[in-house]
C-alpha cells in the first residue's frame, strides 16, 4: 500500500505525522512522495486560523482531482473540531478526530468498505486522560533535524486559541521515554527540537514533578552527541536554570528562543487572557539577551485583535523596535469558533484591512532588524546543521544560510564553519 502524507501547522503536528507514517510502515505500507500515485493520502490538519482550515479543504479537493481513486484519511486539530465537515467531502474514507497514529492506520486499511467514523467527537475530559507517547519515533523522514515531542495539550485558555479545544489539557511524556527516543533519533539527526503545544508546562502533571529545565539537563547529560533546540516557549517560563543551561552549554543547546508576544499593549493582552504584561515580557527578554553574544529571538504577534486601537498597535511596534528580535511570525486576527475572541469580535471588530496594514508594518520593522543582525553575524563562526540537499544550513541562532564551498557528504553531524558576507547576505563557508 503506497501512502503519501501532507502536514499542515506546527512542529507537533509534523511529529504526529511521522508517528502515523511509522505506524503504517510497520504494517507494511510504503511511503511515497507522489500524490497521483498513492493508494492512500493522509492529511494532518491544523486549525490555528480560518485560512489553515481552508487550506486543508482545498488540498483534499486537489487530491481528489489528481487521484480520484485514492483513499483520503483526514486527521489533526481541524479534524478534531470539524470532523463532520471532512466526512462529507468526496474521497474521504476516514476521519480521525485527533492525532492517534493507530486510528489513522486503521482508517487507511484497504479492506474498509465504508467511511470510518472512529467514534463521535471525544469530550475534552476523555482527551485529557489520553496518554502522550507510546512507541518511540525512530526517525524523521528525509530530514537532518528531528522533532522530539515532550508533551501535548495546553492548560491555558487564551481568548483567541482553539488548540485547547482540539488537543485537551497539558499531558507530559515520561522523561525516560523521551530520553530513549532522543538517543534513537540522535543516530540520524544531529539536532533535535523539543516540541509540544505548551512545553513550558512540561512535568507539572508528573509524579514526582518535573520541569522543562530538569528534562533538558537530563537530555544534555544522557544524550551527549546531539544539539537540542527549544520550540515555542513563553517568556515567563524561561526560568533561571533553563537560562543557565543554555548559556553554559552553547554547543549542546541552541541559543534560540521563540517567545510568543501576541501584543505589546496591556489592554489587548488582558482581553486576550494572556498572563504576562508588556513590562514582564520586556524585562525578561532583555535579561535573556544579555546572556548571549548571538541569540535567535522570535515571537508570534496577532494584529487587529478585537478592540486594538492605533495606540495599542503603536505600543507593539515600539516594543518590537526595542527588543532584539531576529524574526517574527505576524498574523492578522482570525476568529475561531468556540473561543472567547469569536464573541469579542462582534462587539469591537477591527477591519481586516487595518489588521493587514498593521501586520505589514511589523514585518517591515523586523525585516530591517533581521538584516542588521545578519550583517553583525558576518565574520564570526557558527555551528550549522545541513538541510535538504546540503546547499543550505541552519545556524545555532536560527539563521538559514546558503552553503559555499565543497558540499560535505555527511549530513548527520554539526559543522563549525566561518560565516561570511557574500555581497547580499551571509553564508556558511566550507573549505
Amino acid at each position: 500500500m503506497r501512502v503519501a502524507y501532507r502536514t499542515f501547522g506546527c512542529k507537533a503536528n509534523q511529529y504526529d505525522t511521522d508517528r502515523m507514517r511509522q505506524e503504517l510502515e510497520a504494517r507494511g505500507s510504503r511511503t511515497v512522495d507522489e500524490w497521483d500515485g498513492a493508494d492512500v493520502c493522509v492529511v494532518n490538519t491544523c486549525t490555528v486560523t480560518n485560512q489553515a482550515d481552508a487550506q486543508a479543504r482545498r488540498f483534499i479537493r486537489r487530491i481528489r482531482r489528481l487521484n480520484p481513486g485514492a483513499r483520503i484519511v483526514v486527521a489533526g486539530c481541524s479534524a478534531a473540531l470539524r470532523g463532520s465537515e471532512y466526512r462529507e467531502m468526496e474521497g474521504v474514507v476516514g476521519v480521525v478526530e485527533g492525532h492517534d497514529p493507530v486510528a489513522v492506520a486503521h482508517s487507511a486499511t484497504p479492506d474498509t468498505s465504508q467511511l470510518v467514523q472512529l467514534g463521535t467527537r471525544r469530550s475534552l475530559e476523555e482527551m485529557d486522560r489520553e496518554p502522550v507517547g507510546g512507541e518511540i519515533l525512530l526517525r524523521r523522514e528525509g530530514a537532518t533535524r528531528g522533532w522530539l515531542k515532550i508533551q501535548d495539550g495546553c492548560d491555558r485558555k487564551c481568548a483567541f486559541c482553539a488548540t485547547r479545544l482540539a488537543r485537551g489539557e497539558s499531558r507530559s511524556r515520561d522523561p525516560s521515554e523521551i530520553v530513549r527516543e532522543a538517543a534513537r533519533l540522535g543516530r540520524t539527526h544531529p539536532e533535535l527540537v523539543l516540541t509540544g503545544i505548551h512545553i513550558g508546562h512540561f512535568g507539572r502533571d508528573l509524579e514526582p514533578r518535573w520541569t522543562l529545565s530538569s528534562l533538558l539537563a537530563k537530555l544534555v547529560r544522557e544524550v551527549p552527541y546531539v544539539r537540542f533546540r527549544l520550540g515555542s516557549i513563553e517568556a515567563t517560563e524561561v526560568d533561571d536554570l533553563l537560562l543557565d543551561l543554555m548559556a553554559g552549554h552553547p554547543d549542546r543547546i541552541a541559543p534560540h528562543l521563540h517567545m510568543p508576544l501576541q501584543s505589546g499593549a496591556d489592554p489587548v493582552l488582558r482581553r486576550m487572557r494572556r498572563w504576562h504584561t508588556r513590562e514582564m515580557y520586556r524585562d525578561r527578554a532583555l535579561e535573556i539577551a544579555e546572556k548571549f553574544e548571538f541569540l535567535g529571538l522570535g515571537a508570534d504577534i496577532i494584529t487587529g485583535f478585537p478592540g486594538e486601537t492605533d495606540g495599542d498597535h503603536a505600543q507593539t511596534v515600539a516594543l518590537v523596535e526595542e527588543l532584539p528580535y531576529t524574526y517574527l511570525h505576524v498574523f492578522p486576527f482570525s476568529p475561531r469558533e468556540g473561543t472567547v475572541a469569536a464573541e469579542l469580535v462582534k462587539e469591537m471588530p477591527v477591519p481586516q484591512r487595518v489588521a493587514g496594514e498593521r501586520s505589514k508594518e511589523l514585518r517591515d520593522v523586523v525585516q530591517a532588524k533581521g538584516e542588521a543582525y545578519r550583517r553583525r553575524r558576518a565574520g564570526s563562526r557558527a555551528r550549522v546543521v545541513l538541510e535538504g540537499d546540503g546547499r543550505s544550513a541552519l545556524t545555532e541562532d536560527y539563521l538559514r544560510v546558503a552553503v559555499k564551498g565543497p558540499l560535505p557528504e555527511d549530513h548527520r553531524r554539526l559543522y563549525d564553519v566561518p560565516v561570511a558576507w557574500d555581497g547580499s547576505d551571509i553564508s556558511a563557508v566550507f573549505e
